[in-house]
């Protein structure tokens, strides 16, 4: 049975604290000139004193001591701790980023709300990969395993020969705050099949990303897929091929005028 995600799989380990006895104008700088940092844990050596947000800052004194204005009573999360859980308290409490700390009290890691969405968002996937992995072999009677990596996003060959601009903007937005499902790939004798992904991997390409996190189903026998021979009946040999239409195209909202047409 598989086990339910927990903090420490999906929390970020590398995570910038602040001193307590950093002023305000220093701690408001680093937030102002962050990656999207909303706040800080505040801490000594590891030890977690408190949190300091941008909202704790706002009529406080540039020269005051950070410990003065932080949030001391705050709510901590522990790396054995279930997704979900932390999912509950993120929600109730209507925080952001909760500090992960270990049995003695250290500071491991911090995992936030984006985090938790990517664990649902990832949960999901490897159903598809495991229906997907049994139709192939019932398919082409063949055996196939599994593996997670890095795929090079040139390096695949699509299997779906258009995309809606909406959808891909919708895409675009996910991989900017890390919220992108993996790639679904199929390692075959043909090369190296999207099977699932074709928004995600033109978004990427959009935004300079080279590589993808995917799952990737490895054939182990040597047996041409009818998946390939679409993608080349199609013309489809690399992601440049992928046809992109506009929303107003998409065909559900084509048959929804009709039907308005029809009404009138």
């Amino acid at each position: 049975m598989t086990q339910p995600p927990t903090v420490g799989e999906y929390m970020t380990a590398d995570v910038q604290t602040v001193d307590p006895m950093e002023t305000v104008r220093a701690v408001a700088t680093k937030i102002k000139h962050s990656d999207g940092h909303t706040g800080f844990p505040v801490a000594e050596g590891r030890r977690v004193m408190g949190f300091v947000s941008a909202s704790d800052l706002l009529l406080a004194d540039d020269d005051a001591a950070v410990f003065t204005v932080m949030t001391e009573d705050i709510i901590v999360a522990h790396p054995e701790m279930r997704v979900t859980d932390a999912a509950r308290v993120v929600l109730r409490s209507g925080i952001q980023k909760l500090p992960v700390v270990d049995d003695a009290d250290n500071l491991v890691g911090i995992i936030s709300n984006t985090d938790v969405v990517r664990s649902q968002i990832e949960r999901a996937t490897p159903q598809k990969v495991g229906k997907l992995m049994e139709t192939l072999e019932q398919i082409h009677d063949i055996s196939v395993s599994q593996e997670r990596r890095s795929v090079s996003i040139g390096a695949v060959i699509p299997t779906q020969a258009r995309v809606y601009a909406d959808e891909l903007e919708g895409r675009r937005y996910e991989l900017e705050r890390g919220l992108a499902e993996p790639l679904v790939a199929i390692d075959s004798m043909d090369g190296l099949l999207l099977a699932d992904g074709h928004h995600r991997v033109l978004a990427a390409e959009r935004l300079g990303i080279d590589r993808m996190d995917a799952y990737v189903i490895v054939v182990e026998d040597p047996v041409e897929l009818g998946m390939y021979r679409t993608a080349q009946a199609e013309g489809l040999r690399g992601i440049a091929d992928i046809e992109v239409v506009d929303y107003a195209r998409h065909p559900l909202i084509e048959r929804t005028h009709r039907i308005s047409e029809g009404r009138s």
